[in-house]
């Protein structure tokens, strides 16, 4: 039992040096951004339109409150609340959906509806493949066995709180990536913030790195780890739907292509600089901080994205 602990933690420890040493080197000028511009540019392949079918996997013990806390996000993309409370998270999504216009052929007007909907879900508890996810020899594995073959479905691992996944921490808290099957496909991983790398990925539900200066909000849902991985999962989601094989709508940053919220990182309302989210809303009974309403009266802290219409970054 030891000695199996040991390889764990070592191997942990040897994926997170080299992936720092990967993210702080070769890419070039650091994006900004609340002074770079983005220029979104549709590089020729294909967005993800008409119905987008989500097949989930909760890997480990990812609890209730973040359940239930992502699935409630995914139904309010199309689903507004019946009190008809602003804003709603569904205009949120119609800016994604707006990124129709810069295809070829769009016709003109509002751009048609993408309906992202929750078609399976699979949970494992035991941990089967370890609590240290590689990309190359746990993820496929995993989204075999989540998806058997079913390439109409895109396939999210969600990690709990003792599971690090590679790629995740040294700069996103989830990922939209592609697998290096002969036949790729696209997929999004989402971390967990409660234990790995909280500074970053739970800011800004908890203090940013020591030093900065802007307010800590306090989760919508009260649940600091379910509502930063919203946060996380919806930035993925739109980069996923823009730019799935990783040949569609994105701005290029050097050797790192950006997506419509990763060029908006940081930014959730009016007035936001480095270490400060911005203006949001507060709810008056929690004191929970939003920026969006959602199905079934529930508030969401959503990213900025950069809106095709204003080509510039974009809040609530």
């Amino acid at each position: 039992m030891g000695s199996s602990s040991l390889t764990t933690r070592l191997l942990a420890l040897a994926l997170s040096v080299s992936l720092l040493f990967t993210s702080s080197s070769g890419h070039g000028h650091s994006w900004d951004p609340y002074t770079d511009k983005a220029k979104m540019i549709h590089h020729d392949g294909p967005m993800l339109t008409g119905n987008v079918k989500l097949a989930l996997m909760w890997y480990g013990d990812c609890g209730k409150d973040i359940k239930n806390t992502m699935r409630n996000f995914i139904k309010s993309l199309e689903l507004p609340g019946k009190d008809h409370l602003q804003p709603q998270v569904t205009r949120w999504w119609e800016v994604v959906e707006s990124y129709q216009a810069m295809m070829p052929g769009a016709k003109p007007g509002k751009s048609p509806k993408i309906k992202v909907e929750v078609v399976k879900q699979l949970t494992n508890k035991a941990y089967k493949h370890g609590k240290v996810l590689t990309l190359q020899a746990h993820i496929p594995i995993l989204i075999e066995e989540l998806t058997k073959g079913d390439t109409n479905v895109l396939p999210v691992i969600v990690a709990a709180r003792d599971v690090s996944i590679q790629g995740l921490c040294n700069g996103k808290c989830a990922d939209h990536l592609l697998t290096e099957d002969p036949k790729p496909r696209p997929y999004i991983i989402v971390g967990n913030p409660e234990t790995e790398c909280p500074e970053e990925c739970g800011w800004p539900f908890v203090p940013a790195k020591p030093g900065s200066k802007g307010p800590v909000l306090k989760p919508p849902s009260g649940n600091m780890a379910a509502d930063a991985m919203v946060i996380a999962f919806a930035s993925a989601l739109a980069d996923a739907v823009t730019n799935p094989m990783e040949n569609g709508i994105y701005h290029e940053n050097s050797a790192t292509p950006m997506g419509p919220a990763a060029v908006c990182k940081g930014i959730f309302g009016p007035g936001a600089a480095p270490g400060n989210p911005g203006k949001v809303q507060t709810d008056p009974k929690t004191g929970g901080n939003f920026n969006a309403h959602g199905n079934n009266r529930k508030r969401f802290l959503l990213p900025a994205i950069w809106n095709p219409a204003t080509k510039a970054c974009w809040t609530l």
